[in-house]
């Protein structure tokens, strides 16, 4: 299955605890399914303190489902993500514009 969502598009968030809010995605995982979108589905992670560095609360964007994200169109809309042949290149385009994703 190609990747309908990679690392660096543009995601608003469809269904949870940060339903409509926006970020950019910093990691996929295949295999599981999901995604590490910058400042979405944030929680505290407490550490101890080492010699190296300061203990305390620290906040870390936990992964979420792939199927509660959607890409961002350049009009700001979500939208779906289809496939199709350019020239001999497979390419990504927006099914709400129709224009490709990635160059």
């Amino acid at each position: 299955m190609a990747a309908k969502l990679r690392k660096g598009d543009k995601v608003v968030v469809l269904a949870g605890k940060d339903k409509g809010k926006e970020g950019v995605i910093t990691s996929v995982d295949p295999k599981a399914g999901k995604a590490v979108v910058d400042g979405i589905n944030i929680a505290i992670r407490h550490t101890r303190q080492s010699q190296t560095s300061q203990g305390g609360r620290i906040p870390k964007a936990l992964p979420i489902d792939l199927s509660n994200l959607a890409l961002l169109d350049k009009n700001g809309k979500a939208t779906r993500v289809g496939f199709r042949m350019e020239g001999d290149k497979k390419v990504r385009y927006a099914k709400t514009t129709g224009d490709v994703i990635d160059a």
